[in-house]
């Protein structure tokens, strides 16, 4: 062996134990999943390949160096708040999941494990963040729409419509969005010349059809 080849093969096996805690220090990562649609749900799905594939772009490859614990709770309240403190009882290294639906439950079970939220409305007037700029607490994520939209939609509405006097707002006043989403319409309303009634979803899901087309008679409804 000749000087050269000594040196190349010392240097090559000094690179081996370095090698090898590289490998060894790749750990497995434990991400949970709680997708408030069904499993069969085409956007759930489509979400969760673009999630994957995302994974993979960064170097992330499920069962390589990254395991993925999915809960699909189908919508069902019950079920969703079972699934979030499963989840949180594993401790994975994340928490992933959409709307406040799922958001909710999660923070009630678990303090310590990171959550990361998409399709929020408010995060802020729900609790689930101190504020757009500093999340504070375990919960960051991102939300789906700004406030001042509502104003836009009665705009459009007036667009398609012109003669539209009067509108019946569809809301749900039991979450933040659907209060401040109103609040905004509302603030529109009067320069457009358009007076909005608000009508609880919880009340359409409760009344008979008869009696909710005679409340919303002649009048536009948005949701």
């Amino acid at each position: 062996m000749n000087r050269r080849e000594f040196i190349t093969l010392l240097g090559g096996a000094a690179a081996w134990p370095i090698a090898a805690r590289a490998q060894q220090a790749e750990r497995m990562r434990r991400v949970g999943m709680l997708m408030t649609q069904a499993q069969d749900d085409p956007n759930g799905r489509a979400r969760n390949k673009a999630f994957l594939e995302a994974l993979e772009r960064l170097g992330w490859s499920v069962e390589r160096n990254v395991r993925i614990e999915y809960r699909w709770s189908a919508g069902d309240a019950e079920r969703i708040r079972k699934d979030a403190t499963d989840l949180a009882a594993l401790a994975p290294d994340v928490i992933l999941t959409n709307g406040a639906a799922g958001v909710a439950p999660l923070l009630q079970v678990t303090r310590t494990v990171p959550v990361v939220f998409v399709l929020v409305a408010d995060p802020v007037g729900a609790g689930f963040v101190d504020s757009l700029a500093h999340p504070g607490g375990n919960a960051t994520g991102f939300s789906a729409l700004e406030y001042g939209l509502g104003g836009k939609w009665l705009e459009l509405l007036k667009e398609i419509a012109p003669g539209v006097t009067r509108a019946a707002i569809v809301r749900d006043p039991a979450i933040s969005a659907g209060i401040g989403l109103f609040g905004a319409i509302q603030s529109a309303a009067a320069s457009l010349s358009v007076e909005v009634t608000p009508v609880d979803v919880r009340d359409i899901t409760q009344t008979s059809t008869p009696l909710l087309r005679s409340r919303v008679s002649r009048k536009a409804v948005w949701s």
